[in-house]
This record gives C-alpha cells, sequence and structure tokens, in this order.
C-alpha cells in the first residue's frame, strides 16, 4: 500500500488536525501554560479544580531542522564539536504523562511504535529518572508516548521527548526546577535535548548542548516539507564516514550565523549558507539521499532544499506552486514520507503548541 504521510492522514487511534497529529480525544480537560490538563475521571460528574500536582498531562513533543551545521573538530572524548543554527517545526510526538500514587516504585512507560525501547535506555525514562535525582523528588509518573516521528530521522525526535518529559514532569511536581537548572542538567542526558528547552529558534554549540537562544527568523507558520526515505542511518555511521578535508570552510559565528540572523527572512539567505558538514558523508552511506536532494531541488516553489541533522530527512523551505503533482512524483513512492509542516516557538512560560 502506497503511503503518504501527510497531515491529513492518521493512525487508527490518532485524530487529525490541519497541522499534523494530536493524540485521542480525552474530555474534561483544560490548558494552562501550553499544557493540557486532564482531570481523572471520578464516579460523579461534579466539576473539579485543576490541580498540576495531580492530573495528567498531554504534551506536544515537536521535531526540529538544522538550518546549518557545522562540524568544527573531533574532541579527545570521542565527540564533535558543532555550531548549529537549530529551529523547532510543528511535527512531533505527544507525550501522555500522569503521576503514579506514593506507592510506586518504578515509572511506567508504553510507545505505540514497534522498535522503541521501553526500558530504563530510553530517554523518557531517563528524564524522569535525571527529574527525580536532581530535584530529590520521589514521585513516578505513568508515561505514553505516542510517536509519529520516525527514528534516524536527523528531526531529533528522542531529544525532544526527553525534554518534554523534563518539562512535564516538572509540571507536575510543582515546578521545583527553573528553566536554566533544566537546561543545565540536560546536557547529561544528550546533545541535542537542551536545544527543546529554548523558545523554538537557537543557535548551539560545544556537542549541541551550549545553547544560545535567538529571536524566531520567521514567522510561526512559515510552511515547510519534510521528506523522508524509509531507510535510516546512524549518527556514528555518518561520523564514521565523514572525511575532514571537506568540512565546509565558512565560519559559524563570524558568516554563517549573521547571515541568517541578519536577513530579512530565512527564504532570503543565499544558498551557499544553507551547510551541512554531514551531507557528504551521509550520500556516501547512502548514495540515493543525495539523488533525492537533487530532485527536490527542481520542485518550483521550495526555495531550499537540505539534509537535517545526519539525516536521513530533507526539509524544503515554503511550498510547492503544483502541489498535486509533488504529491504524485513524491507521496506515492513506497519508498518516502512525506510531512508538511511550518515553523514553530513558543512564549516564554508556555509549552510547544501542535499547530491547529
Amino acid at each position: 500500500m502506497k503511503f503518504l504521510a501527510l497531515v491529513l492522514s492518521s493512525l487508527p487511534f490518532l485524530a487529525s488536525t490541519a497541522h499534523g497529529f494530536i493524540g485521542p480525544h480525552v474530555p474534561l480537560s483544560n490548558t494552562r501554560n501550553g499544557v493540557t490538563f486532564l482531570q481523572s475521571t471520578a464516579e460523579n460528574t461534579k466539576e473539579s479544580t485543576v490541580d498540576s500536582s495531580t492530573d495528567s498531562m498531554v504534551l506536544f513533543s515537536p521535531c526540529k531542522i538544522n538550518l546549518f551545521l557545522r562540524i568544527i573538530r573531533k574532541r579527545e572524548d570521542g565527540f564533535h564539536d558543532l555550531a548549529s543554527l537549530f529551529q523547532a517545526i510543528g511535527f512531533g510526538d505527544t507525550l501522555e504523562l500522569s503521576p503514579l500514587d506514593d506507592s510506586a516504585k518504578n515509572d511506567e512507560f508504553e510507545c505505540n511504535m514497534e522498535g522503541v525501547p521501553t526500558d530504563s535506555s530510553n530517554l523518557v525514562l531517563r528524564a524522569l529518572e535525571l527529574m527525580r535525582e536532581k530535584t530529590g523528588s520521589q514521585q513516578y509518573f505513568k508515561a505514553n508516548l505516542i510517536k509519529q516521528v520516525p527514528a534516524q530521522a536527523g528531526l531529533g525526535g528522542g531529544s525532544a521527548n526527553a525534554a518534554t518529559a523534563m518539562w512535564g514532569a516538572n509540571e507536575l511536581m510543582g515546578n521545583p526546577a527553573s528553566l536554566d537548572q533544566m537546561i543545565e542538567w540536560s546536557g547529561d542526558l544528550g546533545s541535542d535535548i537542551t536545544f527543546f528547552l529554548s523558545q523554538g529558534t537557537a543557535y548551539c554549540t560545544g556537542r549541541g548542548e551550549i545553547m544560545t537562544p535567538t529571536d524566531p527568523l520567521l514567522e510561526a507558520g512559515t510552511p515547510l516539507c519534510i521528506v523522508k526515505p524509509n531507510v535510516g542511518l546512524s549518527t556514528p555511521s555518518v561520523f564514521k564516514a565523514l572525511d575532514y578535508d571537506e568540512l565546509s570552510q565558512l565560519d559559524a559565528d563570524e558568516v554563517l550565523l549573521p547571515a541568517f540572523l541578519n536577513a530579512d527572512g530565512v527564504e532570503n539567505v543565499p544558498a551557499e549558507y544553507y551547510i551541512n558538514d554531514l551531507e557528504p558523508p551521509a550520500f556516501r552511506c547512502v548514495p540515493e539521499l543525495g539523488e533525492l536532494r537533487k530532485e527536490l531541488q527542481k520542485v518550483k516553489g521550495f526555495k531550499h532544499v537540505m539534509m537535517s541533522g545526519s539525516g536521513t530527512s530533507i526539509f524544503c523551505l515554503g511550498e510547492p506552486e503544483d502541489r498535486a503533482q509533488f504529491e504524485k512524483d513524491f507521496g506515492t513512492r513506497d519508498s518516502l514520507k512525506v510531512f508538511f509542516t511550518e515553523f514553530i516557538n513558543r512564549s516564554e512560560r508556555e509549552w510547544f503548541q501542535r499547530p491547529q
């Protein structure tokens, strides 16, 4: 069966919106600080006060793209220093989170996507454990992760899940941690997690855990398209194929970042500044990925086309002028998934919202 993963399609248990997927409909809910709090079902229907210390939450877990990605050097610890401009997008997962009673000694975790680990190696569970460790809380949680984001996509789906779990746990614990503290702690879990605690646009250096927030580059709602081949690539395999002589010589601090921050919209940034140093090694690992990028660059309406992160997703800024033809050419391929989405940002005290 040919599959076009457009925003208008859905899995059986999901309702669709104009810009993505949402979790199952649950009554008796309200939204506060960008978080949907679900009131527990009771035998009587008397209204209850929503209390963040006892009620469940539903959180959107967004993805990201890298508008540029420079690899600076290999470090002595085996990691690489990078410099990248990250942007949150409105395609992502859903995390349902609720506190367990005081007798619980372990978190409970479920995920709909086959292959996602449900043991202590999962980033959501690691994030919940980290929040207990850092805050001294003994609160355990039930977490249900409804995933849409493919693995090995270069979109930071797992990192976003971890950041979302940290934010949600902090809300349900009564906010014992400040945002700055969570940002500091997030580096213990992984490189990209810190970004998702920003407001949606940030310049990241080091392993990715050193974050400098920036103002939004474009208005929320700026369209883009994600094209994801079914083939995946692990980040270690891409770095193993990296040829350091191929790395761009453009300085990220002095040239690339100012080019984006000072432009009248990222769509007007010259093409030569859209750099991803991981494209050449990824294209060597999967040659058809490079061919796909060339095909997408020919689509009228797309301003810029580039691989995100270590791949294998290709993002396309803009919209195809002939959407029907685009869907025919790309959406009917068994080997591809296509997601139409948009740039998003959040306000200071609210979590990310799924676009409506």
